[in-house]
């Protein structure tokens, strides 16, 4: 690590990455320095006993396809697949979808019987949504609207979205139908090859961009002068910088690595409102080898609540999960099977256990999943070499978000992310905030946003 740069990111996940190598390509110094011994965030991957496992690899829209593109190249978007089965099981209904407005349309039609101008009608509400609409319209009154008492229509349109960024029937409106519009256009997809492989291909393209990737680096607090970034102190060291990214929780980037007395009393009381959104936990599940797993679809929303219910979602006993599934086809030369089951969760229902009771909690998750897998495959248990499972409690100390908020906050929270450099100039942030600005496509694109504010804000200080 050198002791200068035009440029310091702290925290590599897509973010930080997209962000690092956008301003590297502009010709910029950049310093990428990662707390943790491997890049990614909570779109990663890791490795127990000769198995991989996706973390946060569940499918995205189809816009992430022109966002590699754009910003990372051909290489990458030619590497984005589709994800063609995506079922529904629940006490309201049993579904198969490809999760585009067609096949969603049609369904509402034909299985929900609700009248097509109605359909048509919000599909063209949602897909006209901006983040600057009128936020005063909930959710919930969105559909009472057009879907007047149709609990089930609501779950359906609803439970996805809430997997994907903990959102709930009483946020903003636009920050639900920007997130399902987006999926809506052509259904979902994945990375082919994994999160190891894009992370793997990342590396490379920001190396050979000129970025000095440095892991198990701690970026401390940022170095100011006259009230701007002049450095930022990582794992003790002072190192010269004009800007500093951080990647990392909207709070700890404001009151650590800023410090909250440079920060003005009204964004630190606004601050102080804004809310973090939910954590999660997941169950990983490695198929032995030799071993095959039926197909039973891409993506398996299960759930056993009678009807949609956010509460319920978090809740310590799990009534509700996604379950991924990871076929040999999606890394080819592979013959591996994987399943991750995916639950929203709260914090503070696992921050105060004993070490006895979280282990007993965490042991309660697995069988949770295996119990539920036993319904699409009955000799799972017999299949299964190797679980574990992670909670709030784990992403909060891979990634240091605080309470372990793997949606970053709620939609409030992009106001004081996108206000933090007229409180700290030089001081930028891209992350999950908002909501919208959560899941690949919004932080990757997020990145980008703030990389060109920080290319504007540096061109403007050199002259």
């Amino acid at each position: 690590m050198k002791s200068q740069y035009d440029i310091v990111v702290a925290g590599g996940g897509l973010g930080g990455l997209t962000a690092a190598n956008r301003l590297a390509c502009a010709g910029y110094k950049v310093l990428l320095a990662e707390q943790h011994i491997q890049l990614g965030g909570l779109a990663t991957a890791f490795r127990r006993r000769n198995h991989i496992f996706d973390v946060a690899l569940h499918g995205f829209p189809d816009g992430m396809r022109r966002s590699f593109r754009r910003y990372w190249g051909k290489a990458f978007s030619d590497r984005v697949i589709q994800v063609k089965s995506i079922r529904f099981h629940n006490p309201q209904y049993r579904l198969e979808s490809t999760f585009d407005t067609a096949d969603f349309s049609r369904k509402m039609v034909e299985h929900f019987r609700v009248p097509p101008e109605k359909v048509n009608g919000f599909f063209a509400r949602v897909a006209s949504m901006n983040y600057t609409d009128d936020q005063s319209m909930t959710t919930r009154e969105l559909f009472q609207e057009y879907f007047p008492g149709r609990t089930d229509v609501w779950r359906f349109l609803m439970e996805p979205i809430s997997y994907a960024n903990g959102s709930t029937l009483e946020e903003p409106a636009i920050s639900y139908g920007i997130v399902f519009g987006n999926f809506m256009s052509q259904g979902v997809y994945t990375f082919l090859g994994g999160t190891d492989q894009m992370l793997e291909m990342m590396t490379k393209e920001l190396v050979q961009n000129g970025v000095d990737i440095q892991l198990g680096c701690r970026v401390e607090q940022a170095l100011l002068k006259e009230g701007r970034v002049e450095g930022a102190r990582i794992d003790g060291r002072n190192v010269a910088c004009h800007a500093l990214v951080s990647n990392g929780s909207l709070f700890r980037t404001a009151w650590e690595l800023g410090g909250r007395e440079n920060l003005s009393p009204a964004f630190q009381e606004g601050l102080e409102k804004v809310r973090p959104s939910t954590s999660s936990c997941q169950v990983y599940l490695g198929i032995k080898p030799g071993e095959k797993l039926p197909f039973i679809g891409d993506l398996v929303f299960h759930s056993t609540a009678p009807e949609y219910d956010a509460e319920a979602l978090c809740a310590p006993a799990p009534t509700s999960r996604t379950f991924s599934v990871y076929y040999p086809e999606l890394r080819p030369g592979s013959q591996e099977y994987s399943l991750v089951a995916s639950m929203n969760a709260r914090y503070q229902d696992w921050s105060n256990l004993t070490p006895e009771e979280y282990r007993r909690r965490k042991e309660l998750l697995v069988e949770d999943a295996l119990s539920t897998v036993e319904e699409y495959v009955p000799k799972i248990r017999s299949l299964v070499e190797y679980a574990c499972a992670a909670t709030p409690l784990t992403f909060q100390r891979y990634t240091g978000h605080w309470r372990g908020a793997t949606f970053g906050t709620k939609f409030e929270g992009l106001k004081f992310s996108q206000e933090l450099p007229r409180e700290i100039p030089g001081l930028f942030h891209t992350g999950s905030v908002g909501i919208i600005m959560s899941g690949w496509l919004g932080a990757m694109n997020y990145g980008v946003i703030v990389a060109n504010e920080v290319d504007k804000y540096l061109t403007e200080q050199e002259a």
